[in-house]
């Protein structure tokens, strides 16, 4: 089985944290993260730094990067300033996302969800033609904090309007963690007949989202979204939590057999370094406990 371990920590981890880390100490956290054998990593936000004050200076954070052609480094967009910051920058991939309600969708980016849609579609021309790789995320795509269930059907119709629109991969994501395996499998089997790879971003706010994320694995997903020590949340999305932690993932992948390329150890290592960084205990698991065998 081959997979993709997608580290989100730089960006969606720290998105939500009241401790704000300078560029830095962002990129040092990345560097660590590809000495620990991650070879995609979602490392900036380009927002507004008035929204979203963690992610200030992106640019700087690519900057102190060190091109790799076994890394890719990729960067989140919301709108076309920020997809034309992210072509200034140098990244190779965008990342797209926008949510499957109306009410979600509003709150996070002012705009109705059919206007994402079309966005998404433009931004994905723009990329191909620029020679960038373009993915789209569904956000809420499992349950929405205002709107409640979200049917699979609304959430499949959108993955196939951004596959028939050039999309180079689809995510589906469990935004604020309310997911259940048999939702995992429904959707991720389903999109398999998009042709383009599929993947989960998924947050462990229910303690669901190994859990997901294994369904997930069996089910067709090739890419899976993780962030280090557990980091995470939404600042628009009430109560959200921490994504699953990678090293949590990695534990459970490298013990069901699945080469990850990943050295635990290493990566336990890093997310030891970013709680001392951020002053805080981490929600991840393996590293408080260790691996093991030790």
């Amino acid at each position: 089985m081959s997979i993709t371990i997608c580290d989100v920590g730089p960006r969606d981890g720290l998105q939500n944290e009241d401790v704000h880390l300078s560029p830095a100490i962002r990129a040092e956290l990345i560097r660590r993260l590809v000495a620990a054998g991650l070879k995609r990593i979602e490392t900036v936000s380009f927002v507004n730094p008035k929204r979203v004050p963690q992610m200030a200076g992106a640019e700087e954070v690519v900057a102190a990067l060190e091109p790799s052609t076994d890394v890719v480094y990729a960067g989140l967009v919301l709108n076309g300033q920020g997809y034309d910051r992210l072509v200034a920058s140098g990244l190779r991939e965008a990342h797209f996302a926008f949510a499957c309600t109306e009410e979600f969708n509003r709150r996070n980016q002012n705009a109705s969800v059919d206007e994402s849609a079309s966005f998404a579609e433009h931004i994905i021309k723009r990329a191909h033609a620029d020679g960038i790789r373009a993915t789209v995320t569904l956000a809420v795509a499992f349950g929405c904090p205002f709107e409640g269930l979200v049917e699979s059907t609304r959430v499949l119709a959108l993955a196939e309007r951004m596959t028939a629109g050039g999309a180079d991969e689809i995510g589906f994501a469990d935004t604020v963690g309310v997911g259940v395996p048999r939702q995992a499998t429904e959707l991720v089997s389903k999109a398999m007949s998009f042709g383009v790879p599929v993947g989960v971003h998924l947050h462990n706010t229910r303690n669901t989202g190994l859990a997901n994320a294994r369904a997930s694995l069996d089910a067709g997903a090739t890419i899976l979204d993780a962030s280090v020590g557990g980091t995470g949340g939404c600042p628009f999305a009430p109560r959200a939590t921490g994504n699953i932690a990678t090293e949590d993932l990695v534990y459970l992948l490298h013990h069901e057999g699945i080469d990850t390329g990943i050295d635990l150890d290493a990566l336990i290592e890093v997310a030891q370094w970013l709680s001392e960084q951020l002053g805080e205990e981490l929600a991840g698991g393996v590293y408080r406990a260790g691996n093991w065998p030790n």
